[in-house]
């Protein structure tokens, strides 16, 4: 059976054959994901596992998952499989401690430069501002670096402080939102992140688009801009900083 036929098996007879089918069909794409972000981990985090948690996600993906909406099957995939890892990540508290403070540091010297000055800071002036010569600065960009990699995928709240199926991702994109009240909220990240994306500077733009739409590791990134790896990583943990910071002032 192709796959508009497995489709309808499954989701108008609740074919469970069907849905098996379905499962391995799009298991590669469990693979893919996983090995695309864990290229930006930390060794210690085993690929394996990352597949596994993959695979719930796929299954809620495609228990979930409603064609009238539109939606390639593989794109709402894809951020199930995504949101299941992250998930995963966060209660596992895979980052250590002393990373998340840094991170939060330089986010916040973004946030209280960028109040003072009315701008968002240079390079120097964040560096000044922590009283950090600027190779100890990038040094800290690269450390934070696996804090901030995957940021546009974390869920937001709702205005009564509970987490939603929507990532700060999806408020770039046109999606219908039943709530009015969460309309409402969606509708101001997405103005206020969109105004903070077109602040960043070409390269860093470049980078989260780059990373985030194409999909591209970062050592593909690096190959296409002529960079090392490790300066595209640089220049999206900074991108990410001040992304966090802008909606920062605006909370």
């Amino acid at each position: 059976m192709d796959l508009d036929t497995l489709w309808t098996e499954y989701k108008e007879h609740g074919n469970a054959a069907a849905r098996n089918k379905l499962l391995a069909e799009y298991t590669p794409l469990v693979r893919y994901t996983a090995q695309r972000m864990a290229i930006n981990l930390p060794k210690s985090v085993q690929l394996g596992d990352l597949v596994g948690i993959g695979v719930i996600g796929l299954i809620k993906a495609v228990e979930s998952f409603d064609a009238a909406k539109d939606v390639k099957f593989e794109t709402y995939a894809t951020h199930k499989i995504r949101g299941a890892i992250l998930d995963d990540l966060r209660e596992q508290d895979w980052i250590p401690r002393s990373i998340r403070q840094k991170a939060k540091m330089v986010r916040n010297a973004y946030a209280e430069l960028e109040k003072e000055i009315g701008r968002t800071p240079y390079d120097n002036e964040v560096a000044e501002h922590l009283n950090l010569k600027p190779a100890e600065f990038e040094d800290i960009l690269s450390e934070v670096a696996p804090t901030t990699i995957v940021s546009l995928n974390e869920t937001l709240s709702d205005n009564y402080g509970e987490l939603t199926d929507t990532s700060l991702i999806d408020t770039l994109e046109d999606k219908t939102v039943e709530n009015p009240l969460d309309r409402l909220g969606l509708e101001e990240t997405k103005k206020t992140l969109a105004e903070a994306l077109l602040s960043l500077p070409e390269n860093e733009r470049q980078v989260i688009a780059l990373y985030h739409y194409e999909e591209m590791t970062l050592k593909e990134i690096g190959v296409a801009m002529n960079l090392t790896e490790s300066r595209v990583s640089q220049i999206h943990s900074k991108a990410m900083l001040k992304l966090k910071a802008k909606l920062l002032l605006k909370m």
